[in-house]
């Protein structure tokens, strides 16, 4: 994929801002659409990011492009999705993922690296396109959306790939916020063994936090902090992702770009660990990162042809209920032995 913004003249931010600012206004007003659509709804499980894309695909497949929107569209997927990602750091510490414990740890992380290998080799059995595959593999193994997107800046996928992936881990994930709650039960899983479950397995963060919760406050508490684990390991998986890509197309030139935002990823996760937060600002920071997140997720929306999806088929489709069901028991068979 590549996305190339026109500056106009060089050098003139008068001309630059005049060029971008109706696609951010626009991925803007759509960003806040998608997070109030879950408020009316009663159903704080439902992804902001999710609800944000589906609006921008209605746009873009409903009324076509819109008018000199496009610069700003694609510097909301570019830019605005990076400082985004940096900006997750801080919801995390290092401290947080040490409570886990070393045996919850090494369960999140066998899981997730076991998952992302087994679907991107399971998509090469069903002959899914490489990059899709990839998607598929990173937002199932990762953390949902964010993931998926997170991932084509180093995978390049084309952007209809990018929706056809946001949309399996989307359905896959609703279904493990539904089903894993009555297995929990069912199995007699204690409050932690749940909790870890559900953060080791389920696909997007609001997804867990609806699912952990059902069995009680400790049992919350536990998932979202181990989801927030996966959080953390999407800055190496992309790296590593990113290297694979490099070594896959040789030659000089194919090198996939650095994802430098990563490191900045890092960063905040380092800063948050070692200064405490001004009072209030995390109230700030959680919900403009989500904001930010929906912008990118509108403009991926945006330049979406639904009619390129409906040629993928089905195959993609069942290489995400293949990584679904694989991470769902390799998770339940870890957290049975811990």
């Amino acid at each position: 994929m590549s996305i190339q913004i026109h500056t106009g003249q060089a050098g003139d931010p008068l001309a630059l801002a005049s060029r971008v600012i109706p696609g951010i206004a626009l991925t803007g007003a759509i960003a806040a659409v998608a997070i109030l659509v879950p408020r009316l709804l009663q159903m704080p499980a439902l992804s902001p990011l999710v609800v944000a894309m589906i609006i921008g695909i209605g746009l873009r497949n409903l009324v076509g492009p819109i008018a000199g929107s496009a610069d700003g569209v694609a510097f909301s997927m570019r830019r605005i999705l990076r400082f985004a990602i940096v900006l997750l750091g801080l919801q995390l510490t290092v401290a947080q993922i040490g409570d886990l414990g070393f045996g919850a740890l090494a369960l999140i992380v066998a899981s997730l690296v076991s998952t992302f290998f087994a679907v991107r080799f399971a998509g090469r059995l069903l002959g899914v396109d490489r990059g899709l595959a990839e998607l598929i593999a990173a937002g199932t193994a990762i953390c949902g959306a964010s993931a998926v997107i997170a991932t084509n800046t180093v995978t390049q996928a084309r952007d209809e790939d990018v929706a056809y992936a946001i949309a399996c881990v989307t359905v896959f994930g609703t279904l493990s916020m539904l089903l894993v709650p009555v297995a929990g039960s069912a199995l007699g899983l204690d409050a932690a063994h749940y909790g870890l479950w559900v953060g080791a397995s389920v696909h997007e963060v609001a997804q867990v936090v609806g699912a952990a919760f059902q069995g009680g406050p400790e049992a919350g508490q536990f998932g979202t902090v181990a989801k927030l684990s996966r959080v953390l390991l999407l800055a190496p998986m992309i790296l590593l992702i990113g290297a694979m890509a490099t070594r896959g197309r040789g030659g000089v030139g194919a090198r996939a770009p650095m994802p430098w935002f990563v490191f900045g990823f890092i960063a905040m996760v380092m800063l948050n660990s070692v200064v405490a937060l001004p009072e209030g600002a995390r109230d700030i920071l959680v919900p403009g990162t989500s904001f930010l997140l929906a912008m990118a997720l509108a403009a991926m929306g945006l330049t979406t042809d639904i009619g390129k999806l409906r040629a993928k088929g089905l195959r993609p489709l069942a290489l995400g209920a293949v990584g679904w069901v694989f991470i769902t028991l390799v998770a339940l068979g870890g957290v049975l032995l811990v």
